[in-house]
This record gives structure tokens, sequence and C-alpha cells, in this order.
């Protein structure tokens, strides 16, 4: 079962580091969802009996999702600003320019969508390992 409240905030947590580290060090904003991914799985409130590594994968797995629409969403609307800002400067351009936003928006949310769901289950499955270490079954006889 799905906690839908860490997915959320995983999803969060992985686009404003992906935005953040997309703008100051490129190389590594592929650690916005496999953090994202971790926190999903370790701030899951299941019980770990209950969880499985294929179960956590696809966890952050779909935060990853969720957090590559969200940014998806928001490169759309800037780019279809922009656009915007130009095409009332210049009338032909504009109409060239809001086709090429939204191919080249949904070319960025495909590809968004794609990074985030891999490197979130990545997370997700690193976040399994983090629990299971920590937890310690006592039994008393």
């Amino acid at each position: 079962m799905t906690d839908w409240k860490s997915v959320g905030i995983g999803a969060l947590v992985n686009v404003v580091l992906t935005m953040i580290l997309a703008i100051i060090l490129f190389p590594l904003f592929f650690l916005g969802p496999v953090i994202g991914g971790l926190l999903t799985t370790y701030l899951s409130s299941e019980r770990l009996t209950q969880r499985t590594p294929t179960s956590d994968a696809a966890d952050g797995a779909l935060s990853g999702v969720i957090g590559g629409l969200i940014m998806g969403a928001i490169f759309i609307l800037g780019f279809s600003v922009l656009s915007t800002i130009i095409g009332l400067i210049f009338t032909q351009i504009g109409a060239v320019l809001g086709t090429i936003t939204i191919i080249t928006g949904l070319f960025l949310t495909l590809i968004s969508i794609l990074i985030g769901g891999v490197f979130g289950a990545m997370g997700g499955i690193i976040g399994y390992s983090m629990r299971e270490k920590e937890y310690v079954q006592v039994k008393v006889n």
C-alpha cells in the first residue's frame, strides 16, 4: 500500500533539488530524484515487515514520475510566458515560438519523467536498505 503523504513529500523534494542542482551544478541534477525516492521510502509509515524492495522501488519511482510531471509543467509555463512576451513584440515569430514551446515542453516533460522514475526507483531501494539496517527485532524467550 502506498503512503501518499510520503510520496508527495518525496516528489516535492525531487522537484526542488533537481531545479536547484540543475541551475547551480548541472551534472548533479540526478541527485534530486534519488533523494526524493529515498525520502519517500524512508518516511513511509508502513512497517518494515510489510515492505519489499520492489514495493519501495515502485514508491520511489512514483515520486520521481510525479516530480517529473511537476517539473514539466513548470518548464511549459516558463517557456509559454517567454514566447508570449516575444509574440507581443514580434507577431510573426510568436506563432512559431508557441509551437516550438509546446514541442520542447513536452520533450522535457517526457525526459524528466523517465529520469525521475529511474532514479527515484534507485532511491527507493536505497531507502529500503537504510530502513532495513536500522530495524532491529528483539525476541524475548
